[in-house]
């Protein structure tokens, strides 16, 4: 079974760039090597290569997982070790064409693999990005429908919009240029935008992953905290009905906790008052705990976050304060992995539950909060697409600029 925060050490991926450096040095001597034998041994290398890209984005992603789940990092393994195992078996049905048919290929071959993989990549998984898509759309008409006509509530129709364009865009550019012939500007305009897309579509699907992992994840009964998340109260100052469920989740977690191993955990109950709300939410989620039997002295009451981050900061001096422990957050369940984050981003190991929600109102929200993430990491992430960027650009220029 998974566990979450049982690793010391942060999983490096320094290994991948010393594995890119050893397949780089592997190809120096086949350049003098005759045709037969540079294709061979070269897509040979690219396969292995590729082979162990996934293994240690794999495991890297495990580790990553153990470590701490609640990172940009457990997105980027995830969604890029689908990629490579693409180009793993791209370049080993390559490999073995080569040996079968000695003399049918050409090295340049491997080079239109290479420079084509995003491109390709995108047109493999189309089917899965128009379910998605088609997902994405249906739930925001029925999300509209109970909900009303708000700008958030449309945020997953632009994002199926955008993915069907941009695919459609590279689609129609790719195809000009195959017939036209394509100059070098023409070529490298569809290999960029097929990069920047397939970019975009690795940390699509490696959002899903995570959220997924995050969500459904159980805490160990070994508690001594659970804060609960506010997120809103009704006009009575009462919990709205994603409140109670963030409150009814820890209150049937402690009650189990209390089950198996007798130990009590303390609730921080967190949430500042709106400009709308008669109450503050933790004063609202205090009352709602203790009509359901929890001793005020089990209850710390948090009531000045008004986003979370303020939630866990301010959380973790209330926790500080009282003296620390174990530390569990419960919230709903698209918001898990972000609010993980924000844990992680004041120093407190907190693992998190996530409460269920209509199905409507979860991809919604999960493109909200795939929004934000990406929003927060604009350095991680410009650093990525520059070398991205780079490796087409090279490959585009070597294939069509002679």
């Amino acid at each position: 079974m998974l566990r979450f925060n049982t690793r010391d050490v942060k999983p490096k991926l320094y290994s991948v760039a010393v594995l890119s450096a050893l397949a780089l040095l592997c190809f120096v001597p086949l350049l003098r090597a005759e045709e037969t034998l540079r294709l061979r041994w070269g897509s040979l290398i690219l396969t292995l290569y590729f082979a162990c890209a996934v293994i240690l984005l794999l495991r890297a992603f495990f580790g990553q997982l153990r470590y701490n789940p609640y990172s940009y990092n457990t997105i980027l393994y995830s969604g890029f070790a689908l990629f490579c195992v693409f180009l793993l078996i791209t370049f080993l049905s390559m490999t073995l064409r080569c040996f079968r048919e000695p003399g049918g290929y050409s090295s340049l071959e491997m080079l239109f693999m290479l420079l084509h993989s995003a491109k390709n990549y995108m047109l493999m998984t189309m089917p899965l990005l128009l379910c998605f898509s088609l997902a994405l759309f249906i739930s925001n008409v029925s999300l509209i429908r109970h909900e009303g006509r708000r700008f958030v509530n449309i945020l997953g129709m632009i994002l199926a919009f955008l993915i069907m364009a941009g695919a459609g865009l590279i689609a129609v550019l790719d195809l000009h240029s195959a017939v036209t012939g394509g100059s070098l500007a023409e070529n490298l305009i569809v290999n960029l935008l097929a990069a920047f897309y397939l970019y975009f579509e690795c940390m699509i699907f490696g959002s899903i992953v995570a959220d997924l992992l995050a969500a459904r994840y159980v805490p160990e009964c070994d508690k001594d905290y659970l804060i609960v998340l506010g997120c809103g109260l009704k006009k009575d100052g009462t919990p709205t009905p994603l409140l109670r469920g963030r409150l009814e989740l820890a209150l049937h977690f402690d009650e189990r906790q209390r089950e198996e191993t007798g130990r009590e955990a303390r609730f921080v109950v967190s949430g500042g008052q709106g400009p709308d709300e008669v109450q503050s939410e933790a004063a609202s989620m205090r009352d709602w705990l203790l009509s359901k039997g929890v001793p005020a002295e089990r209850i710390i009451l948090e009531d000045q976050s008004t986003d979370t981050a303020e939630n866990m900061r301010f959380s973790k001096a209330k926790i500080e304060a009282a003296g620390m422990g174990k530390v569990a957050f419960f919230t709903t369940n698209y918001h898990v992995f972000r609010a993980g984050l924000k844990a992680r981003q004041v120093k407190m190991r907190a693992v998190g539950m996530g409460a269920p929600t209509k199905w409507y109102f979860w991809p919604n929200a999960a493109v909200r909060e795939f929004v934000g993430l990406l929003t927060e990491h604009r350095l991680k992430q410009g650093l990525l697409l520059l070398g991205l960027t780079a490796v087409y650009t090279a490959l585009t220029v070597l294939v069509y600029g002679g």
